[in-house]
């Protein structure tokens, strides 16, 4: 595939991401994108002919997944790009990935992880920015135009959820015909596309255009509607075939320690949507703003990257970010080998920029909150925190340690909360009357997808717990075959 020689003969070249000082003043994508067309090319060239494509495999090594999920056909498109058949690659990614522009903007690349360069200490092929400047020109060119089914199946699917599982199911079954019904509990849809991931991040334009096309191809979207409370699940199954719960894995982590009720206090993705509403309507300030604090994230996770670059851009005094994990080390550990996911330190773009402007990357490591302090006027002033060490009980597991003497008190005003999330809402499943599984997830077989109540399937976070944007897409898209499978006796979904 591609150049045979050209891992050998090109460097691994990526578009410069806009200076720092620049994009912290403004919510515009923080991604470079200016290449040449040479430029394409050689990146693509690098995609060498391996034999066994490991980037595509999706294979799952201890919980962490090696390769791409989704199965994208790498090295074909690759190949396309290498030898200026734009058009073509764009029909090979699309096979298997119905959005790449959100894949190529927020996925971490487990391809990437698994490239074969790996097993040679080489920089990977930049899979990620060749996906994203396929479905980039695409849209560009105008290759991108709304293609409705030629005739209709005459059956009815609501899906509840419009994130990128619900997204990917809902485009699927409309490509096979069927009348698709996607309702959302927010006032816009696109779920945390649209409210979760910060616009310098993921361009809300980008979202909305994708949504615009579904509808232009027949998908139907009803927001500002709470499933199982503004429409009742028995009204939602009599008037539909089928329903898909795509809801996502939206109940926080808490931290239930001492001051947790202190105003200041708030989950990430309040804060995030807070801002996106502010960015979306115009308004000068969010509902829940840093402007002018000392903000603290607790949580290491993209999440908590998000909540970082976010408190910059709204003008925090200062940010710092609690991550109770070790800091990982720069390079593979021996117990971590290609073409495992390379757990390795990674300074996102939110750490780039906090240190850039204050000096030092946010991050404290093996540390974890003890208590939130308030001032005598009862505002949220500090959080007090705890250096920790991991060790081993007598049955394997690992457990954190508070380290005697080393509590103290760091500033806050604003704190926010980047845990991850411990499941689905459990009104939506005792609307539907679904069973959960033991980890409070709507228990359903991967692979099929059907729930415990007839005509009722589920996929994504809600199914599987918090995942990446890919896994949801994978979900969604094998969803859509099942449910497909279940209204007609048989599928043409892959």
């Amino acid at each position: 595939m591609a150049k045979p020689s050209g891992f050998m003969e090109y460097e691994r070249v990526l578009p410069a991401d806009r200076e720092v000082r620049t994009r912290i003043s403004d919510w515009k994508e923080f991604h470079g994108s200016a290449s040449t067309e040479e430029e394409h090319r050689n990146q693509a060239a690098r995609c060498m002919d391996c034999g066994t494509p490991f980037c595509h495999s999706g294979i799952l090594y201890e919980g962490a997944v090696s390769g791409c999920p989704i199965n994208n056909l790498i090295p074909e498109w690759n190949d396309l790009v290498w030898r200026g058949r734009w058009k073509e690659a764009l029909e090979r990614l699309r096979l298997t990935n119905n959005f790449p522009e959100f894949t190529g903007r927020v996925c971490p690349a487990p391809c990437e992880g698994a490239c074969t360069m790996g097993s040679m200490d080489m920089p990977a092929v930049a899979i990620k920015h060749d996906e994203l400047s396929i479905i980039d020109r695409g849209w560009k060119e105008g290759w991108l135009q709304p293609t409705p089914p030629a005739r209709r199946s005459g059956k009815k699917v609501a899906i509840v959820g419009s994130g990128p599982a619900g997204l990917a199911c809902a485009d699927q079954l409309n490509q096979v015909g069927h009348e698709v019904t996607v309702y959302e509990r927010a006032e816009r849809p696109g779920g945390l596309l649209m409210f979760g991931i910060p616009n310098m991040k993921l361009d809300k334009e980008v979202v909305s255009r994708r949504l615009a096309l579904m509808e232009a191809e027949g998908v139907h979207f009803v927001s500002g509607v709470e499933v199982g409370t503004t429409v009742p699940a028995a009204e939602l199954l009599a008037r539909h075939d089928a329903v898909v719960l795509a809801g996502g894995a939206s109940k926080p982590r808490d931290l239930p320690i001492p001051g947790r009720d202190a105003p200041g206090v708030h989950f990430a993705l309040e804060f995030l949507g807070s801002s996106t509403r502010r960015f979306l309507s115009g308004v000068p300030e969010a509902t829940i703003s840093a402007r002018g604090k000392d903000v603290v994230v607790i949580g290491g996770g993209d999440t908590g990257t998000d909540c970082v670059g976010s408190s910059i851009r709204q003008g925090c005094r200062s940010v710092t970010q609690l991550e109770i994990m070790g800091r990982p080390p720069e390079g593979r550990a021996q117990d971590n080998p290609w073409p495992r996911w390379p757990r390795i330190l990674r300074t996102d773009y939110g750490q780039e920029e906090a240190a850039s402007l204050y000096g030092a990357d946010p991050r404290l490591f093996l540390v974890t909150a003890k208590s939130f302090e308030l001032d005598p006027k009862k505002a949220l002033a500090g959080v007090t925190i705890v250096d920790v060490e991991w060790v081993g009980d007598d049955k394997g597991r690992m457990l954190s340690r508070n380290l005697p003497g080393t509590s103290r008190t760091i500033p806050a005003q604003l704190v926010l909360i980047a845990m991850g999330f411990l499941g689905p809402q459990e009104a939506l499943l005792s609307s539907f009357g679904v069973e959960a599984d033991g980890r409070s997830n709507v228990k359903a077989e991967y692979g099929k997808f059907a729930t415990s109540v007839k005509g009722v399937f589920a996929a994504g976070d809600c199914r599987r717990g918090q995942s990446l944007v890919v896994w949801a897409i994978d979900e969604g898209r094998k969803a859509a075959r099942e449910v497909d499978r279940w209204l007609m006796g048989t599928t043409m979904l892959p």
